[in-house]
């Protein structure tokens, strides 16, 4: 009987230990029962149920994916089916995926007793890869539920909207309660962004088993700002496209909503404070500013591949639109600065997949039309490795930003390397191939996407989730093998 159940041989490991741009050792895998038993040189295949010839790959610990959005165009069951292939298909293994109550999502309100386990039994059985769930308290309900969420469900990680005060999700909207489902006596405002930061340190407080990893996230654009600029921007007229869509949601938005979030955590003492999809060098530098002023709060920051990849002149048109959106080239040059410099913490897709059908409004070159949001986990991990190396990134430092970071940060305790006891998560890259961007190639059913022809330099080529090949040789191999991840002990 074998007694190694899966053996990949021959593959040039990337430890995000490792020292910074040192030369990854030749190494074989060997794995049972979804774990890596051994990593080391010239393991014997004599007793081993499957031997997979790695080819002299590299081979990273599986992208910790740490922003996703299944479910928010799409039905969630089909979504997560769909999307959790396109995420294989990046390197991806592990998605953490963005949910709340409200318009989108599941088109309801309520508490989240009631409402995350119909999350949970959508999602069940349609991943090929394992995922867990940030959730958006978007209520004071949902405040007095977090420490439930925390031991019920291992929910570790809570998300604040800060631009949902007075801004819909694709633009100005009148109609606050409406959209976010919320009593008609409460407001979405800075206020309840106080008392989400108050009772996710509460919880914190009451659970300190999970405290580590208990956090909270917030997108930081301020809606006041978004909505004078908005109006601004289209009286103006003489902008168009992607370059009016960031000018409506300018960078300085950013920067003040930072601000603002990095004084309530100082206020409130919540230490662990992610700052999510920062876009610009104006929400940087305000971030890097709050750090120094708060040195006792734990911020992380987080950049999209998006804004590492595109501008707003070189996506492939609207569909580009994100919230908060492309930028200028300028930017995308700060971003990777502050990459190279260390002073970001990870690095995601903001996978929404928005079908062509609904993405696109009535005139499709009227950007304030268009639906927000665009899938791209498929790109996460060959655009990283491909122009990040070129731009002198290690690719020790890849495996931190893509894996081991975001793993530790959310409790995901056997994610994020390639070491003994670990899952058996990782992904093979080639780092000399050559390959155009096509929308038609992706295992998303989004049928375009802003980074069409765009030309990459690495390809993932497979990928592992707990030992199980479900991307091989570039295609989805089996059935869905994902697995719900409850967090943070």
């Amino acid at each position: 009987m074998a007694t190694t159940e899966l053996l990949v041989k021959n593959v040039r490991v990337v430890r995000p230990g490792d020292a910074d741009g040192s030369e990854p050792e030749l190494l074989d895998i060997a794995v049972n029962d979804g774990t890596i038993t051994r990593v080391a040189p010239n393991l014997l295949s004599d007793d081993a149920a499957r031997v997979v010839d790695g080819r002299g790959l590299l081979a990273f610990p599986g992208v910790v994916d740490a922003h996703q959005h299944w479910g928010i165009y799409n039905e969630l069951a089909t979504d997560t089916r769909t999307e959790s292939r396109a995420s294989a298909q990046g390197g991806v293994t592990t998605s953490l995926t963005y949910m709340r109550t409200g318009q989108y999502y599941l088109n309801k309100g309520g508490s989240y007793r009631d409402f995350f386990p119909e999350v949970l039994s959508a999602s069940e059985g349609n991943a090929y890869v394992d995922y867990a769930f940030h959730l958006a308290p978007m209520s004071s309900q949902h405040i007095s539920e977090i420490p439930y969420l925390v031991e019920e469900f291992g929910v570790t990680s809570f998300k604040i909207f800060m631009f949902y005060g007075s801004h819909g999700l694709h633009g100005r909207s009148s109609s606050q309660s409406d959209f976010l489902m919320i009593p008609p006596d409460e407001r979405y405002d800075i206020a309840h962004f106080e008392f989400v930061m108050r009772g996710v340190q509460h919880a914190r407080e009451v659970l300190t088993e999970y405290a580590p990893h208990l956090s909270l996230s917030l997108h930081c654009e301020t809606a006041e700002i978004m909505t004078a600029y908005t109006k601004l921007v289209e009286q103006d007229g003489s902008l168009s496209g992607l370059r009016a869509y960031s000018a409506s949601r300018p960078p300085h938005s950013e920067g003040l909503a930072v601000t603002i979030a990095s004084y309530l955590a100082h206020e409130t003492g919540l230490p662990n404070i992610n700052l999510l999809h920062l876009s610009s060098e104006k929400a940087l530098s305000a971030a890097l500013t709050m750090a120094k002023a708060f040195p006792h709060i734990d911020f992380r920051r987080e950049v999209t591949i998006g804004h590492l990849l595109a501008d707003v002149d070189t996506a492939a048109g609207i569909g580009g639109k994100v919230n908060p959106p492309l930028r200028e080239r300028e930017d995308v040059e700060a971003l990777w600065r502050h990459v190279l410099a260390g002073e970001v913490d990870w690095v995601v897709s903001d996978h929404a997949c928005c079908r062509d059908e609904l993405k696109f409004g009535a005139d499709r070159d009227d950007v304030f039309l268009a639906k927000s949001g665009f899938g791209g986990a498929e790109y996460l991990l060959p655009g990283l490795v491909g122009e990040g190396t070129k731009r002198g990134l290690s690719l020790q430092k890849i495996a931190q930003l893509t894996s081991r970071n975001p793993a530790r940060r959310y409790g995901l305790l056997k994610k994020g390397d390639i070491a003994e006891g670990f899952d058996a998560d990782f992904a093979l890259v080639d780092p000399d191939v050559r390959w155009t961007v096509r929308a038609a190639e992706s295992e998303s059913t989004q049928e375009y996407t802003p980074f069409e022809g765009f030309d990459m330099t690495a390809k993932v080529t497979d990928t592992f989730v707990r030992g199980h090949h479900v991307f091989a040789d570039g295609k989805i191999d089996g059935d869905p093998v994902g697995r719900y991840l409850k967090r943070g002990r």
